[in-house]
């Protein structure tokens, strides 16, 4: 255990996200998504935490991935088929509260992608975290940003 990292972000996943390079999608799925035949084809990574929900996973992920810039709509969700395009589902909802209020992300930098889309994306992202969380359509795709100084003239 380590002093301020949260306990959801195992060693596997620490390692995971340290590896990523700026752009690199990590895709954070409910129990019901199918992680094991979408990673097959490209050998990604899947990293099981079956204790954590979507929401949790996201906010732990979070506290140490920085965000791609607003302009690269670094969140997106996958748009669940029953609902208008562009509706979020109230964990989507819970999702873009939870980016807002923590100063990460304004809704309106969100996305929602299409679920045949999403599996296409999930193909070509770095890693799949599969959690326990039993709610449909509970994906997050998140894209990963740079840290460092602004660029000086």
């Amino acid at each position: 255990m380590l002093k301020g990292i949260d306990p959801l972000l195992t060693p596997e996943l620490l390692k995971v996200m340290a590896e990523m390079g700026h752009g690199d999608e990590l895709i954070i799925a409910d129990a019901n998504f199918t992680a094991a035949s979408l990673a097959r084809a490209n050998g990604q990574p899947i990293v099981r935490v079956p204790c954590a929900t979507v929401m949790r996973m996201t906010e732990a992920v979070l506290s140490l991935l920085p965000l791609g810039t607003p302009q690269e709509q670094p969140v997106g969700f996958m748009q669940v088929c029953h609902l208008p395009a562009g509706q979020a589902s109230g964990l989507q909802r819970d999702v873009q509260g939870m980016l807002r209020n923590r100063g990460w992300l304004a809704p309106e930098h969100t996305e929602f992608i299409e679920r045949f889309a999403f599996y296409e994306r999930t193909r070509r992202a770095f890693a799949i975290v599969l959690t326990g969380d039993p709610q449909p359509y509970g994906n997050v795709l998140v894209k990963k940003g740079v840290i460092g100084e602004a660029l000086r003239p």
